[in-house]
Parts: C-alpha cells; sequence; structure tokens
C-alpha cells in the first residue's frame, strides 16, 4: 500500500474514532454527521489514490463513489449520500445551516451516517490491505 493511501485511510480513521465518542451526545448530531461524511470522503480517496489515479478536490460522496465504481463493489445508500452530502461543511456552522430539511439529525439518524461510514471505511480498508 502506497503511503499516502495509509495517510488518507488513518486520516478516515480519526473521523470514525471521533464519531465513537460523541456518538451518544444527541446535541453532537451534527457533528456525527459531518465526521461521517469525512470518514467516507478521506476513504473513497484513499481508494483513487491507490489505484493511481488524481484525487479530485471535491467534497461530493456521491461524485466519489462513482470514480470508484470501477474499483471496488459498494453499495451505495443515494439516501445517506444526498443527507451527508447535503450537510458536509454547513454542519459545522449555527443556525440554520448544516440542517435536514426536517431539522438536525436525530439521533437515529446520526447512528445510521456512523454505521455506514463504517461500513465503506472497512469495506475498503479490507480492500486495501
Amino acid at each position: 500500500m502506497r503511503e499516502i493511501t495509509k495517510k488518507w485511510l488513518e486520516a478516515a480513521s480519526l473521523d470514525i474514532e471521533s464519531i465513537t465518542l460523541i456518538i451518544e451526545n444527541d446535541r453532537l448530531s451534527g457533528h456525527v454527521a459531518f465526521h461521517a461524511q469525512q470518514a467516507i470522503e478521506k476513504s473513497l480517496k484513499s481508494l483513487i489514490e491507490e489505484n493511481g489515479d488524481r484525487v479530485p478536490k471535491v467534497h461530493s460522496l456521491s461524485k466519489l463513489f462513482a470514480l470508484c465504481s470501477a474499483y471496488i463493489d459498494i453499495q451505495v445508500d443515494e439516501d445517506l449520500i444526498i443527507a451527508l452530502d447535503s450537510l458536509y461543511i454547513e454542519s459545522r456552522y449555527p443556525g440554520e445551516f448544516g440542517l435536514l430539511p426536517e431539522g438536525k439529525p436525530s439521533g437515529k439518524q446520526a447512528q445510521l451516517f456512523f454505521n455506514y461510514a463504517s461500513k465503506v471505511y472497512l469495506a475498503i480498508k479490507n480492500k486495501l490491505e
């Protein structure tokens, strides 16, 4: 495995670890969503990097999953991906930003985001090892 690939995976693992520390706090559901999005993004970028392609400077999970479809068969949950893409940076700001159409992510939604991010991270990590 290339050194840069390891760095992407390590960065993704830190996002997963961060979620484990905050997942029980419903007040931090927006932060869970942010770290879930980041874990998936970094995992996908590690796969792109390992395959010798140029890592694009995009944050869209939909676009990154499309780029990775040639390398790995991962079940893409379109609804979760759309939600995570919509929450990406805005989840870090106050007020109306970073909210789903129905408001702040619920604890249940945060758990779904975490579960999916973990699944994607582990699938890619296992593929690359």
